[in-house]
C-alpha cells in the first residue's frame, strides 16, 4: 500500500482507506492534472490492477475519486469484465464503499446531504451533478474561480487551452456557448472553469 495516498485525502478516513488498499492489493499512482479526468482504473498485464488519482485534487474530492476508482476494480472480480463500466453492478459496489466514509468526520457538515443525495444514484462523474461539483470547488486551493454559469450572456470567456467562446440561452442543465473561431455551439457544464474576456 503504497502510504503517499494518505497525504491527499482527509486524515479521518487513514485507517479505512489502508484497510481496504490491503485488502484489494492495489497498484495507486498520483499523477499531474488531468484535464479530462480526475482519475482511472486499469488492469495491467500479469493481473496487476492499477488506480490513478490526479494530485491536484482537493482532499475531499481526491477521497471520492479514489473509492469510484476502487469500485471499478471490485465491480470487475465480483461480476466480471463484461459489465457497463458505470452500470448497476458498479453502482452498488461504490454504494457500499462509500457509505462508511459519508460522516461529519470525514467530511464537511454542507457535503453530506449533497453527498448521500449523489450516492442515491452515482453518475459516472461527480462533474455531473451540478450541485456536488461546485459544494466540492469551494474546498479548493488557489485563487478565486470563474464558471460559465457566472459569465454575462453574450458575453465572451476563455477555456484553460485557449480556445474562446461566447455564453448564449441555459438549457435545463447545460450552457449552450458558441466558439469564436468555429462559430460551432458547444453545450458546456455550467461549473468548467473560465476566464472572462474584456
Amino acid at each position: 500500500m503504497q502510504n503517499q495516498v494518505l497525504n491527499f485525502i482527509p486524515e479521518q478516513a487513514h485507517s479505512q482507506i489502508k484497510a481496504l488498499l490491503a485488502k484489494d492489493n492495489l497498484v495507486i499512482k498520483v499523477k499531474q492534472e488531468r484535464k479530462t479526468k480526475h482519475g482511472d482504473y486499469r488492469q495491467l498485464s500479469n493481473d496487476i490492477h492499477q488506480i490513478t488519482v490526479n494530485a491536484n485534487l482537493n482532499p475531499y474530492r481526491f477521497l471520492i475519486t479514489l473509492i469510484h476508482e476502487i469500485a471499478h476494480f471490485e465491480a470487475y472480480t465480483k461480476f466480471g469484465r463484461f459489465i457497463k463500466p458505470h452500470g448497476k453492478e458498479w453502482k452498488l459496489t461504490f454504494q457500499h464503499l462509500m457509505l462508511p466514509f459519508l460522516r461529519p468526520e470525514v467530511f464537511p457538515l454542507e457535503l453530506l446531504p449533497l453527498l448521500a443525495k449523489h450516492f442515491k444514484n452515482p453518475k459516472a462523474s461527480s462533474d455531473t451533478d451540478t450541485q456536488l461539483a461546485l459544494a466540492l470547488k469551494q474546498f479548493d486551493e488557489g485563487e478565486d474561480k470563474t464558471y460559465v454559469f457566472e459569465v454575462p450572456l453574450g458575453k465572451s470567456f476563455k477555456l484553460y487551452n485557449g480556445r474562446v467562446f461566447t455564453k448564449g440561452s441555459t438549457r435545463r442543465k447545460r450552457i449552450e456557448c458558441i466558439e469564436v473561431k468555429t462559430g460551432k455551439l458547444y453545450l458546456f457544464n455550467p461549473n468548467a472553469e473560465v476566464e472572462i474576456l474584456d
